[in-house]
């Protein structure tokens, strides 16, 4: 080490000093944040002056580096994201983004105490499942409902309730996966089931089932293929053909809808997916669907069906663990009001609104955004409107093609990888994708209200290149 780099090394303040600069400067936070932010501005200094070689070190330079140091350190690990993917479930981005109604309830009932399990007419303990029960009840036909925090848990709650130790009958084609790797034969085994396998993966008739039940037969299971279809040479049966099969032996049939909805997207010109009112009209006796899916609220496993079953499925002590808390039962109950009127669901909550978006209406947003990113002086950088293709993700509409425009990002430095990864990890975190060697904003998923962040996380791009 020579004397130029000891001379840079004695700038360096030490870890406490800079510590009680910055808490004397930006107040309010934890006194661990200040420690953390000056032991990481003192070692990056100490990098560079000894790997790359420094000339100078300022006081100016130090505070500017702490400063951008503590400002990362503040930043919640979990934060905003926008979404440019195309994807409008989008799984690893958080799902839905829930409608303002929700987030005002949501905000209401986090800010203080709550009637969670209070019943104010009556003034003694109630049931936190009442808050949204009545309207469930009202919205899909069925005697009863129950909600846990998740569809898996639903279905496995349900199998658990009602199967355990005793077989289940699922034809062999639905014999789901979904994300994460969770399978349905796995949950049934969590469940204390007995699979019971009939037909094949592209034909299950329904003698299948007739010769597969028994005196250990303990359910009929149908799995709706939400995120995935079969085609070609295929056959399956009814959901009301399993019911009469049911009723004919005595035994319930249970449907897991995986991505369960309340709009006919049939009507808006999208491909049909059976509502979970239709599926309640065929009689079965249990259906199990996601809230945070083509629902549009926040995540939660929803039962519904014959009240003696749900009721049944509410006693098992699994339901403690498995229950949802305030927040949850906030957002949800807000969304299903809305849902109340049609009308108004697909005005108001985000994941109807996108999916059933006019492909006119997504072009004049893109060449809106187009016009904000041309007029931002970004040097290098051209931008053009192209027509693209969207999905709803989320193990939803698995074949349903959504006719979308993205604006194309086109820079003279930056590749569409270098793009896809510098916005990725920018301020605000932009993810896109990558389509025949173009990087994307798909305009679908992104909000308008978004817009000037899209702009602006790409003038941070320019200005720290």
């Amino acid at each position: 080490m020579g004397a130029k780099e000891k001379t840079l090394l004695s700038k360096i303040p030490a870890v406490h000093q800079l510590a009680e600069d910055l808490a004397q400067r930006y107040p309010g936070h934890p006194e661990v944040f200040y420690i953390r932010a000056a032991r990481e501005t003192a070692e990056r200094l100490r990098r560079e002056i000894l790997q790359n070689g420094r000339d100078s070190l300022a006081l100016e330079e130090i505070q500017r580096l702490a400063e951008e140091i503590l400002s990362e350190v503040l930043r919640p690990h979990l934060r905003r994201v926008i979404n440019a993917t195309g994807v409008v479930v989008h799984t690893n981005l958080g799902r839905s983004p829930l409608a303002e109604e929700a987030l005002e309830e949501i905000l209401s009932v986090a800010q203080g105490y709550s009637n969670l399990e209070y019943r104010l007419a009556e003034g003694r303990r109630g049931s936190r499942y009442e808050h949204v029960t009545g309207l469930l009840r009202e919205l899909t036909g069925a005697e009863e409902a129950l909600v846990v925090n998740n569809n898996a848990a639903a279905v496995l709650i349900t199998l658990n309730t009602l199967a355990r130790g005793r077989e289940v009958i699922v034809s062999r084609g639905e014999l789901v996966e979904i994300g994460g790797s969770f399978r349905m034969p796995e949950v049934m085994a969590w469940a204390g089931c007995v699979l019971r396998e009939v037909g094949t993966t592209n034909r299950t008739h329904l003698r299948d089932y007739e010769a597969a039940i028994n005196e250990n037969t303990a359910l009929l299971m149908k799995v709706h293929k939400s995120n995935y279809a079969i085609v070609g040479f295929t056959r399956e049966v009814s959901g009301a053909e399993l019911v009469a099969l049911g009723h004919r032996c005595g035994i319930p049939v249970v449907e897991d809808l995986g991505s369960g909805c309340l709009v006919d997207f049939a009507r808006y010109g999208l491909r049909r997916e059976p509502t979970v009112q239709e599926i309640v009209r065929t009689g079965v006796d249990v259906v199990t669907f996601s809230g945070d899916k083509l629902l549009g609220g926040p995540q939660a496993g929803i039962i519904v069906g014959r009240r003696e079953l749900v009721e049944k499925i509410r006693q098992n002590p699994l339901n403690r663990a498995l229950r949802i808390d305030k927040l949850t039962l906030a957002g949800l109950e807000a969304t299903l009001r809305l849902y109340l009127d049609e009308r108004l669901a697909v005005e108001k909550i985000p994941t109807l609104r996108m999916i059933l978006k006019s492909p006119e209406t997504v072009k004049r947003e893109a060449h809106r955004l187009k016009r904000l990113l041309s007029r931002a002086g970004l040097p290098g950088f051209s931008f053009a409107v192209v027509p693209t293709v969207c999905r709803t993700g989320g193990g939803a509409l698995p074949v349903a093609d959504l006719p979308s425009y993205a604006v194309a990002v086109i820079s003279e430095r930056f590749s569409p990888e270098e793009l896809h990864e510098r916005l990725r990890v920018g301020e605000p975190p932009v993810v896109g994708r990558i389509e025949e060697d173009r990087f994307l904003l798909e305009v679908r998923t992104v909000f308008p209200e978004e817009f000037p962040l899209v702009v602006k996380a790409l003038r941070n791009l320019v200005s720290h290149a």
